[in-house]
């Protein structure tokens, strides 16, 4: 149980004190009333003593009663009726509430740190006024009255006569059977006769004279003269005298009456009228006096429709407005008005008087008699008490049988039965304190009582025992729960009288905690809990969770569900405010521990108790709690939960409708996950028109394309500054997210749209409607210099010449669900905006759930769905940057820097540009041409200028080269025609080749410029304003097969110059897809043949492979070989050796082919300059059309495959500064293998689509590079290395060899053997044979050579001589000799044979060094064809 104001030791003598009844007569009242009193509540103060007084038991042993306490009350003949008791009870109990700046104790139990109420005064109240309330009865005399104090006046025209009246109406109350209430204790009532004398306007020597008389008749013992009203009540004091009845008053008004000697009426009761002073509806605190009860009835009494809550009807009406009345005219009226402090000793003094020489002799002297009555019969029987039931035996009640005494609790004894002395003996000893007496008595009682079966009795009995032993001093026996508990089990069950039961409990229960037995008390106090008394119930289930928490372990779980039992309880017994606080209370245990369905239904009590006692805020704080937390609710529950939060909110807003929009809990909102994008939503495809992909809210964030398209920009605004990037620059943001930099206001454009996609989450099983839904923002505008024009523009009811906002009418999140809403603002005027949320109506929609709870208000439709109710309110988007974590102080602490998408700039207007593609393909071969078009409009009022695109791979597209035209034709009339510029040829020489030739600088490739920034061709470089322009572009399939994704970064600027914003971009991703067509293979090699047609330089041969690896998966048939062109600086084809008789070459699927082509150098221009940027191109055609492929575009698309193809890194010789000559000398012989020429083979590819047969163009690129080497046109798949054994040791020699590899020594000279292939000779004429052979000797590079040729055969073994055959060279065996550059030298030499056979001529070994070179290197003649003569017997 909770603290307690008094301990049980208080407790007890309080509640049970000796009863006095008073009668006065009108003229006395008048008097008292005129301090707004009556006279018993004159006297309530100042009942209790405030000394020790002492009386004699009846062994005479002196016994001392300490703070006794005695109750004074009008006499009232009619007993209170029950409803009138529950009804005060209840108003008690509602009257009392917790003190508002009341300190809660906190108590810490495991986990839980509690708040909670040490004390419940409004228990304590509830306890006082029942024990007091309790009306008498005959099985006990505790409340019956002792003594009677008869008041008159000394201003009375006859006072003794009127004391005479008085004591004889007494007598007719006491003895007439008319009157069965009040109770009388015994029938020889003390009469004590008071003389009340008005100080101020009586006559005192009138009074004494009085007095006098009075203690002639009634003796000095049994009269008092107390003199009152000091003061005159109209007088303003001048001090304050203290007002001791309002403590006493405002608790309860049981006590509160009057006699008059008018004729019974009835108190008239309402819920306004409550009989105690406290207002209790919670609205009203006006303080309510005590009322005149001017009757004889009891003040409990109720009006006579005998409805304690009625509060229907005229009658009610009437009642209301008297009583309200009344309290109007007795308002801030102060009690005791005419009493001074003397008066207040007096009144002390006279109860003092009365208790020591009236009360306290009358109980002794009674008591002896009863002692005296009993022992008198003591022989009799060996019990002392017992004996006397065989004196008075013969006016008992007859003799039942068990069965029926022991199913009844209506045996009744006669006043006079000797059991009822005992137990008149045992309650006067009880009221005077003196329990030794008073337990022995109770036993006694015990006994006889339930020897006859009279339980009604013996639990009374066993109760007082019980108490009595508790109460003894120096505890001489333990404390008798089981005689308790026998008698609460009997009042209830037995008796079916559950006041005296629940007394019982209040008792026990108080004496239990005071030994901290906790457990048994909380087990008493719920066990009288039942369905007859709500508030009763509350009551003792709110103490019960007190004692589950006061334990020495607290059980905090039990205390928390017993509190929601209390708060139920209170509920139903409409103590609103008390059944919240438990509520709140036994929160506190269940909140976010996981009980989620608990506190569901405690935050719904909450809100349905704060809604109710008008606490709105309380009541949406609760729902609130519901709906936000992850509900584990039916769906139904949840559609109640959440028309009920509709509902009160909807409250709340009607009293403040002009108050600031409310924050709304649902649906959630992740902020985080807010995105912006400015500029309008990206056109979808037209027909063949598909509009550049730009970048959109659909398309998800990938960190690596961000980076990429970053480059790509930063690469644009570096060509369009001159190779700089400005300090000021940077990266271009359309959409911003979680990922991005948010440090930095974004800028908006004037006029183009900001969409900001909020991401919704419905975490209720009930779907959610949305209407009205738009952005909440606040602007401040500027001029054009940045200066703030207007005060700043806030989004209440819309501001659209400012901010257009769109307005979503009606936005439906399922049950669940994500979803994104994409709301728009629109720009009219620069300036700062600020999107603070969004504003929105929530509701639900009518008939999803069908729940019970509070009715639907008329729902309003809106288009498809049905609203059941909704209410506008806001949520605001509040974005929490990233996590600093730069500096020392950063990262020890945690800090956020600020996140700005929130926060645009709207800036001025700037250019607008859109791009379409018109037949745009979406697969291609490896290498297929195809040509599109490309479609530029300016949609904005700016003109723009500066139009760049930007690539990683800008060999994927051309615009043209500046050599064409720029007025191309349409693409409806170009839809079948070549994509090559060509040229319809005669009939050529064979295989012969077609030479042009065209500079680099034309097609863009020129060495000032950044390759990836190809300027776009635009008629006089501005697009104005709402003009568009169509260009030509030619694409080129990857040489890799697979899916492509190609970013191009359209650049542009507007033509007025920004301060804020100096350019804008344009994205666009082509996707396609590659499927594979040709491979193409091509090695280079000299000619032996030193005939030169063209004049000299050598000639070479060149080899071309060309494999079909297409698998027909894209229906194509067969591949045509059109033509191979070669382009170079230096070499250039110049027929073609193996032209066979069918000129087109065609390859089906997996077929090869193979072409051998003569190359031979370009003839050289004397303009050097001028020369080392242009190329020669040489066509060989095999049909009879010419592709001209110095032209666009097959020349655009070889630049860059070439310019790719330098970016690929090669190996470079590391340069070490002490083997310079060494280095040079190996860097002339590698030019000496340098061919640098480059093969582009053009074809055409006959593909079946769709039954139509469709010519598809393409061209591949082959690089050489170097003599002998072979090349490819794509990049062959390198072979993963085998893996090797791990080597912990260093190599020695770390220096990079400076020794010529063995290819590039065999192309520093070159040599060729001329002699007769066969050669008769008689060798029966002539055994040796000489054969003369010329060997010619080139020197292929640029300086000069020392050569040494040696005869000598290298090796003398058998394998070689039956290789070579024997023979021998005649003459001289070695030659030394210095060759110029390119330098041609014959030596003519002597073979002897002496066989016919077939020789190899080939032996002959070659030394080579540069003239100023020491080291001597051999050219190797690997690659040398074999030398072979057929000597021939003539």
């Amino acid at each position: 149980m909770a603290q307690c104001v008094q301990s049980v030791q208080e407790l007890i003598p309080d509640s049970f004190v000796p009863c006095v009844a008073a009668l006065c007569s009108d003229e006395a009242e008048r008097l008292t009333r005129l301090n707004h009193l009556s006279f018993a509540e004159l006297l309530k103060p100042f009942s209790r003593l405030t000394s020790e007084v002492h009386m004699r038991d009846p062994n005479n042993q002196l016994h001392i009663i300490k703070n006794l306490k005695i109750a004074v009350s009008n006499i009232v003949t009619q007993p209170p009726q029950p409803g009138a008791i529950g009804k005060l009870l209840n108003d008690v109990v509602s009257g009392c509430q917790p003190a508002e700046g009341l300190v809660a104790n906190v108590i810490t139990a495991g986990d839980y740190d509690l708040n909670i109420s040490a004390t419940t005064p409004w228990f304590e109240s509830y306890r006082e006024t029942f024990l007091q309330s309790m009306p008498a009865s005959d099985h006990e005399f505790l409340n019956h009255y002792l003594a009677c104090m008869l008041v008159a006046s000394s201003g009375e025209a006859e006072p003794m006569e009127q004391f005479s009246k008085l004591s004889q109406e007494q007598h007719r109350i006491q003895h007439n059977s008319d009157y069965s209430y009040p109770k009388w204790f015994i029938p020889n009532t003390l009469k004590y006769y008071v003389l009340l004398h008005d100080v101020t306007s009586g006559d005192e020597q009138r009074a004494e004279s009085i007095y006098e008389e009075m203690k002639q008749k009634y003796g000095t013992q049994g009269c008092y003269l107390l003199k009152i009203n000091s003061r005159a009540p109209n007088r303003a004091s001048d001090e304050q005298i203290p007002d001791p009845w309002s403590q006493y008053l405002q608790k309860n008004s049981i006590q509160n009456q009057e006699s008059y000697e008018d004729g019974p009426c009835t108190l008239p009761s309402s819920k306004n009228s409550d009989s105690n002073l406290l207002s209790l509806d919670g609205l009203d605190n006006e303080v309510k006096d005590g009322l005149p009860n001017n009757f004889r009835v009891h003040p409990l009494q109720l009006d006579q429709c005998g409805d304690p809550l009625n509060t229907d009807g005229s009658d009610h009406a009437k009642s209301a407005s008297s009583v309200h009345e009344t309290k109007k005219a007795s308002t801030g009226v102060t009690r005791g008005a005419c009493l001074t402090l003397t008066d207040h000793d007096r009144i002390r003094q006279f109860i003092q008087e009365f208790t020591f020489r009236g009360l306290l002799p009358h109980i002794e002297k009674t008591i002896r008699q009863l002692n005296d009555q009993l022992i008198s019969r003591k022989g009799l029987s060996r019990s002392l008490f017992s004996a006397t039931k065989k004196w008075f035996s013969g006016s008992k009640v007859p003799e039942k049988s068990i069965n029926e005494l022991k199913s009844t609790s209506g045996l009744l004894y006669p006043p006079e039965a000797p059991e009822l002395q005992i137990r008149k003996m045992a309650d006067l000893c009880f009221l005077v304190q003196h329990y030794d007496l008073a337990y022995s008595c109770y036993h006694t009682a015990k006994k006889d009582f339930l020897n006859d079966q009279a339980m009604l009795y013996a639990a009374g009995a066993l109760e007082m025992a019980a108490v009595s032993a508790f109460l003894q001093p120096g505890a001489p026996r333990p404390y008798p729960a089981h005689y308790m508990d026998t008698a609460i089990q009997t009042y209830r069950d037995i008796c079916k009288n559950m006041v005296l039961a629940e007394r019982c409990v209040l008792l026990s229960a108080e004496i239990l905690k005071s030994q901290s037995k906790y457990s048994e008390a909380a087990a008493l106090l719920i066990r009288l809990t039942s369905e007859d008394s709500d508030l009763r119930s509350a009551l003792l289930l709110e103490q019960a969770a007190h004692c589950f928490i006061n334990m020495k372990s607290p059980m905090v779980r039990k205390y928390a569900f017993h509190m929601i039992l209390a708060g139920h309880r209170f509920s139903k017994a409409g103590q609103k405010k008390h059944a919240l606080r438990c509520y709140c209370q036994a929160m506190q245990v269940y909140k976010g521990k996981g009980w989620s369905l608990a506190e569901d239904h405690i935050n719904f009590t909450i809100g349905r108790q704060s809604y109710t006692l008008r606490q709105l805020d309380n009541a949406v704080s609760a729902f609130r709690h519901i709906l936000i937390n992850e509900s584990k609710q039916s769906a139904a529950q949840q559609g109640a939960f959440l028309r009920e939060y509709l509902y009160v909110y909807k409250n709340v807003n009607q009293l403040s409708p002009d108050g600031p929009l409310p924050q709304l809990p649902l649906p959630y909102i992740n902020s985080s996950a807010t995105r912006v994008f400015f500029g309008h939503d990206r056109r979808p495809a037209d027909g063949e028109k598909q509009a550049a992909t730009h970048i959109s809210l659909d398309q998800e964030y990938d960190s690596e394309s961000s980076q990429q398209w970053r480059e790509l920009e930063e690469h644009a605004v570096a060509v369009a500054n001159k190779g700089v990037i400005p300090s000021s620059f940077y990266p271009t943001q359309y959409c911003l997210n979680s990922y991005s930099d948010n440090s930095r206001f974004p800028l908006a454009v004037v006029e183009e749209p900001i969409t900001v996609e909020v991401a919704f989450r419905n975490p209720l099983k009930v779907p959610l409607l949305l209407s009205d839904l738009s952005l909440l923002w606040k602007f401040q505008p500027k001029d054009a210099s940045g200066k703030d024009i207007e005060k700043v523009r806030e989004r209440v009811t819309g501001e659209p010449e400012m901010i257009g906002t769109e307005v979503i009418s009606e936005f439906l999140i399922n049950s669940e669900e994500s979803k994104v809403a994409r709301l728009k603002l629109f720009p009219h005027h620069i300036g700062e905006l600020h999107i603070l949320g969004v504003v929105y109506n929530l509701g639900t929609i009518q008939g999803s759930v069908t729940v019970d709870g509070i009715g639907a208000l008329p729902g309003y439709h809106t288009g498809k769905h049905s609203l059941t109710m909704s209410v506008r309110g806001r949520q605001d988007l509040e974005i929490q940057g990233p996590r600093l974590n730069n500096t020392k102080e950063e990262k020890t602490s945690v800090k956020y820097g600020p996140d700005r998408r929130l926060d645009p700039i709207v800036t001025e207007e700037m250019p607008l540009l859109e791009v379409f593609f018109i037949h745009f393909p979406t697969g291609l071969l490896c290498g297929e041409i195809r040509k599109a078009y490309v479609e530029f409009v300016n949609v904005s009022k700016c003109p723009l200028t500066g139009l760049k695109v930007v690539s990683k791979r800008p060999e994927f597209f051309t615009f043209g080269g500046n050599t064409d035209a720029l007025t191309p034709l349409s693409p409806s009339t170009s839809e079948h025609c070549s994509a090559y510029k060509t040229v319809v040829t005669g009939s050529p020489s064979t295989g012969t080749a077609l030479v042009s030739s065209a500079s680099s600088v034309d097609f863009g490739t020129g060495t000032g410029q950044q390759l990836e920034a190809i300027p776009v061709p635009l008629p006089d470089s501005v697009l104005l304003p709402g003009a568009s322009v169509q260009l030509p572009m030619w694409l080129r399939g990857p040489d890799e097969e697979g899916v492509h994704e190609i970013n191009f970064l359209f650049y542009y600027e507007s033509v007025k110059k920004q301060p804020k914003r100096r350019h804008r971009v344009l994205r666009h991703t082509a996707v396609i897809c590659t499927s594979r067509s040709l491979n193409v293979r091509a090695t280079v090699c000299r000619s032996n043949s030193l005939e030169d047609e063209e004049g000299r330089g050598g000639n070479m041969l060149v080899f071309v492979d060309v494999e079909n690896t297409n698998t027909s998966e894209a229906g194509v048939k067969e591949f045509h070989m059109v033509q191979v062109s070669s382009s170079s600086k230096y070499w250039q084809l110049h027929k073609s050796v193996n032209i066979s008789e069918n000129k087109d070459a065609k390859l089906a699927s997996r077929e090869k082919g193979k072409f051998c082509f003569k190359a031979v150098r370009c003839k050289q221009k004397e303009d050097a300059i001028q020369s080392s940027e242009k190329y020669t191109f040489a066509d060989i055609i095999f049909g009879n059309e010419q592709i001209i492929s110095s032209a666009s575009p097959c020349a655009d698309f070889f630049y860059r495959s070439l310019s790719s193809e330098l970016k690929k890194p090669h190996d470079e010789l590391s340069a070490h500064p002490e083997k310079h000559a060494a280095e040079d000398a190996v860097r002339l012989i590698e030019k000496c293998s340098e061919v640098d020429l480059n093969i582009v083979v053009l074809w055409k590819a006959y593909v079946v689509e769709d039954n139509k047969q469709l010519i598809l163009e393409g061209q591949h690129h082959v690089v050489l590079h170097t003599v002998g080497k072979e090349a490819f046109s794509h990049s062959q798949k390198q072979e993963p290395p085998e893996m090797e054994l791990l080597k912990f040791f260093r190599p020695e020699n770390t220096t990079v060899s400076t020794r010529p590899s063995v290819e590039q020594l065999s192309n520093l000279i070159k040599t060729s053997l001329h002699y007769p292939e066969s050669f008769h000779h008689p060798f029966h004429q002539k055994s040796l044979c000489l054969v003369p052979v010329t060997l010619l000797l080139s020197n292929c590079s640029k300086a000069d050579v020392d050569v040494i040729v040696d005869l000598r055969h290298k090796t003398t073994s058998p394998e070689a001589l039956e290789t070579h055959g024997s023979f021998t060279w005649l003459g001289q065996t070695q030659y030394k000799l210095q060759l110029k550059s390119q330098e041609t030298h014959s030596l003519q030499l002597k073979a002897c044979f002496v066989h016919t056979g077939v020789y190899n001529l080939g032996t002959p070994r070659v030394f080579a060094r540069l003239s100023d070179q020491v080291t001597v290197f051999e050219t190797s003649q690997q690659n040398s064809m074999p030398a072979l003569i057929i000597i021939n017997n003539a």
